[in-house]
């Protein structure tokens, strides 16, 4: 908790003195803390390394930058037009996903795509035959501003978490450390079968016969 305080507020630091200071120019201004709160979380949300994650939010922001193109060049400005750009940009977003086989988070391309859609989209539809001047300028201040975020943030994120034991299979033939598994595997051992008791055999002798009682009855005397 105390890192994510910390990390919160040197971000909040670096966003106001790069408003302040106009570092990154009056006309990026509007767009720069919504570049800094994206790369904030691109930098506290673990998951995968910082290139890739970085890796992936230049990715999402690309292709939300060439949906931007496409609308502007073949596509219809009504709401059939902007359906299909949305749908170009997300099929594109999972195929490079699916492509880098898990490498690269889907959540940080999404992260990308918010982040130019965010800043461009108003901009767009102002003019939209100026896509390519306007795009520009406004991609590239938002991007500088997550930059910051980033930076704010990374080293100051918690570390992530140790990854979990992995189960054991359930091939017997897998070898753990050097045995088999079923050799490996911790079982109760197995308690020895009841032995059963040997009794001496008795021997019969006039002597213990003496000295038993006798379940005969008496016989009455005659009267």
């Amino acid at each position: 908790m105390k890192r994510n305080v910390l990390a919160g507020l040197v971000l909040a630091v670096l966003t106001t003195v790069v408003v302040g200071l106009s570092l990154l120019g009056a006309d990026v201004a509007p767009v720069v803390l919504l570049g800094a709160a994206l790369g904030g979380v691109l930098g506290l949300v673990p998951g995968g390394s910082v290139a890739a994650r970085v890796a992936g939010f230049l990715a999402g922001a690309a292709l939300a930058w060439v949906g931007y193109l496409l609308r502007a060049a073949a596509l219809p400005d009504s709401t059939a037009g902007r359906a299909v750009a949305v749908l170009i940009v997300l099929a594109l977003t999972v195929g490079v996903v699916a492509v880098a086989r898990g490498r690269v988070p889907l959540w940080t391309l999404l992260l990308g795509v918010a982040a130019v859609a965010g800043a461009y989209e108003r901009v767009y539809a102002q003019d939209p035959t100026s896509v390519v001047s306007t795009s520009i300028a406004t991609i590239s201040g938002v991007l500088l501003a997550a930059a910051v975020g980033l930076l704010a943030t990374v080293f100051l994120g918690p570390a992530e978490a140790a990854a979990p034991v992995a189960e054991a299979s359930e091939d017997a033939t897998t070898p753990a450390h050097g045995l088999p598994l079923a050799a490996a595997v911790h079982t109760e051992p197995r308690r020895p079968a009841a032995q059963p008791v040997l009794q001496e055999p008795r021997t019969f002798s006039p002597e213990s016969a003496a000295h038993r009682p006798s379940l005969a009855l008496d016989p009455r005397p005659e009267a």
